[in-house]
């Protein structure tokens, strides 16, 4: 497969696309401010999309990257011990949990600031290092939350393309930093690629880089790497590098629903980030206990993770067979080049229960499918046989 450098438009279909109504998208003030490029695909989508399925009956729900097997039993009796205190803020809660979280991380307390989700905190940052426009130096494609909210301020996305092995181009993206740029954002393990990069070339990079500019590594899918921790860039930050960190609960955790993330950096940065809110206030007291809860519960986390490998090998294996290259994948997804046309495979593949993604680069159509239960990606396989056949 050759390199892919553009994500030049998506078709997604997460819940809020799907119930979202059209003129939201055509007359988004937001989307207006964006670059025109950007704004258009949108609206050339939504004027697309002639039919609506319902994602509540799906027999197969691939297109989220969600844990089906979350929340962890642990976090599930916390939650119901705790609801009984939904009339009270969770303060306490969420100095206990950066606590927990800064004793696992091997940093000060102050160097931890929470958020309902990693999402909630990316567009945090983009606000604080965006808000007088810049540049935004990452891979392309990549995961496109923060620089979206970038390009709200102005910003521009200087996306380099990955190398043919569709891990981050590090050389071309040191490159590529200029006067203007105000942060390198790197999503490692990469989404919607599910490709990583060397972790020791990374943390070379971030070292050096992060004197010029702060560095952002999203790192919500790095856990489901075994013994996945080793690799993180979060031992940057404890050694007084301008490096930021991000990590969520929402996926080898299996709480997406239950909005708990958090970001690691200098105290300086988090203080600024953190001026934005109260992001305390926007915590969920039964959440943040779950949170914890969850961080004790280590078999679970290996179940999960050794469930997710065995299910993902099945598909790999199992596209192999259909004779379909796809990109290897150390994530709870896998993505693949389609050979048909991306809205009719994705429209097929709902109407018979299983909902996936499509993404569009370089002209070309891939498909993304979350890992679920070993079930759901037998259904998925005897799907995509019946609708690429």
């Amino acid at each position: 497969m050759n390199r892919r450098t553009l994500i030049k438009s998506t078709v997604t279909f997460a819940a809020g696309a799907l119930t979202a109504k059209r003129s939201n998208f055509q007359s988004s003030p937001i989307l207006d401010r964006v670059n025109p490029e950007r704004s258009d695909r949108l609206r050339i989508w939504e004027r697309g999309l002639e039919w609506r399925p319902d994602i509540s009956h799906l027999k197969a729900r691939l297109l989220a990257n969600e844990n089906p097997y979350g929340p962890s039993p642990k976090a599930r009796l916390a939650m119901m011990e705790y609801t009984r205190m939904g009339n009270r803020y969770g303060h306490t809660q969420a100095e206990e949990l950066i606590a927990k979280l800064a004793k696992l991380e091997g940093v000060s307390e102050n160097c931890i600031l929470l958020g309902p989700g990693s999402s909630d905190l990316l567009e945090k940052t983009a606000t604080v290092m965006f808000h007088k426009g810049g540049n935004v130096v990452m891979a392309d494609p990549s995961y496109m939350s923060l620089v979206k909210t970038a390009q709200y301020f102005g910003a521009e996305m200087k996306g380099i393309p990955l190398t043919e092995d569709y891990a981050h181009d590090l050389v071309k993206m040191k490159s590529a930093i200029d006067d203007k740029t105000r942060l390198v954002y790197i999503c490692n393990p990469n989404n919607p690629t599910g490709s990583v990069t060397s972790s020791e070339k990374l943390y070379q990079f971030c070292e050096t880089t992060a004197e010029q500019v702060p560095v952002f590594v999203d790192e919500a899918y790095l856990e489901f790497i075994e013994n996945g921790r080793k690799d993180s860039m979060v031992n940057l930050v404890a050694k007084g590098k301008n490096v930021i960190v991000s990590r969520t609960f929402s996926k080898i955790h299996g709480m997406a629903g239950l909005r708990v993330g958090y970001i690691v950096a200098l105290p300086a940065v988090i203080e600024e980030i953190a001026a934005l809110s109260r992001s305390n206030m926007g915590m969920n007291i039964a959440s943040l206990q779950a949170a914890m809860a969850s961080l004790d519960d280590e078999d679970f986390l290996k179940m999960s993770r050794h469930k997710n490998a065995e299910c993902r090998q099945f598909v790999a294996e199992s596209l192999t067979g259909m004779g379909i290259d796809y990109i290897p994948s150390h994530t709870n997804f896998l993505m693949f080049p389609l050979s048909t046309d991306g809205k009719l495979y994705l429209q097929n593949m709902f109407t018979r229960g299983v909902g996936v993604r499509v993404f569009e680069i370089d002209d070309m159509p891939w498909s993304r499918v979350s890992i679920g239960t070993m079930e759901e990606m037998e259904l998925f396989v005897q799907t995509l046989k019946v609708v690429l056949a």
